[in-house]
């Protein structure tokens, strides 16, 4: 029969030897060598579909839908045939009456008897793996935009500049027609150039910030725009607390985010059947950018217009990236910047009749 599992100090309590578990983003258990549960994390608990409590003291090898695997894992450790073994296998979800596939690692602790099990949901390594590597996009794309503005601003001056002297000098009505068109599409530029760096420029303004307050400035516009046809839609959780934020950056990242829906539903606003939504919510032990927050605000802007198309779904956020004619592409791109610089995250999810756009802040 197996020993009970001491603690690492013989008058040390279990729950303080393992709390740090608890703010990992992954499901860790920790069993005895034959495979009854000890400890469980709270993502584990939020997995499972069961309480810590309830939990301890049951056999790990019953939650997966193939144990024999696992049986031979702990045999394996037991034995001390290796330090720590993967595999794949599917784990049984009570709640959700299901089974997630996980990616499992099955590892000796340094007190003989105890095996720590530390699983990583597939679908979720996919989700994080693909988070890291947009954010590291993001970066590269903001230097190079930062880069190229910087080196197209100085020679764009000079050209605005020569056209300007060329045109005093000329008494011809018909050529000065061709300098200015030099002018003004050197001012085009300038504002697109002005445009790309401004998130750069301009200096991150902090203090307090209710997101509904953002929503409702944004709403107010919105409305102001598209009077008619256009039906927007609040579905708040008023208990969501304020946060030190930049409060003019968040409000031109979601507006641009709602007027680039507002915009998709061009056709729908005519027809009256158009609708935007925006839901806040609270987020309890949330993993992106790389890391794992407690509390977080979930702002959803979400339209019914026709989707964002296929071929530019995973380049959204890229820069002068655009769905409609006459875009500049430069929106969404901000939009994230701003919402970066808030230690946050953006994520698309569309299909036809439905495109919601998810923005993740951390929460004190």
């Amino acid at each position: 029969m197996a020993q009970p599992v001491k603690s690492l100090k013989q008058n040390e309590p279990q729950n303080l030897r393992f709390q740090a578990f608890d703010w990992l983003p992954t499901p860790i258990a920790v069993l005895t060598n034959d495979g009854v549960i000890v400890f469980v994390n709270a993502e584990l608990e939020d997995v499972i579909g069961q309480s810590r409590r309830s939990l301890e003291g049951q056999s790990f090898i019953t939650f997966f839908t193939d144990s024999k695997p696992l049986k031979h894992a702990l045999a394996g450790a037991k034995a001390n045939e290796f330090a720590a073994l993967r595999y794949d296998s599917e784990l049984l979800r009570i709640k959700q009456e299901d089974s997630l596939p996980v990616h499992v690692i099955v590892a000796q602790s340094d007190l003989p008897g105890e095996i720590i099990i530390e699983l990583l949901p597939i679908q979720q390594q996919t989700k994080q793996d693909r988070e890291e590597r947009l954010l590291d996009q993001a970066q590269a794309n903001k230097e190079l935009i930062r880069n190229l503005a910087h080196e197209i601003k100085n020679p764009l001056g000079g050209i605005r500049g020569a056209a300007q002297l060329l045109e005093m000098e000329m008494d011809s009505k018909e050529l000065k027609e061709y300098t200015q068109v030099i002018i003004r599409e050197a001012d085009r530029l300038q504002i697109l150039v002005d445009r790309l760096l401004a998130p750069h420029r301009r200096p991150h303004v902090v203090g307090d910030v209710n997101i509904h307050e953002v929503c409702e400035r944004v709403r107010s516009l919105i409305v102001s725009e598209f009077p008619k046809g256009l039906r927007v839609i609040r579905d708040y959780d008023i208990s969501i607390p304020e946060f030190r934020g930049d409060l003019e950056q968040l409000i031109q990242a979601v507006l641009n985010i709602a007027h680039n829906a507002a915009l998709a539903l061009a056709d729908m606003v005519t027809e009256g059947t158009a609708e935007l939504t925006f839901k806040t919510r609270i987020a309890r032990q949330s993993t992106f950018g790389k890391q794992r927050y407690r509390l977080a605000l979930e702002l959803h802007v979400i339209d019914n217009g026709p989707g964002v198309p296929d071929s530019i779904k995973d380049r959204i956020f890229f820069p002068l990236i655009s769905g409609r004619e006459g875009g500049s592409g430069l929106g969404l791109t901000l939009a994230q910047t701003f919402v970066q610089q808030h230690h946050g995250s953006i994520e698309c999810e569309s299909v036809p009749g439905r495109t919601d756009f998810k923005i993740l802040i951390p929460l004190p």
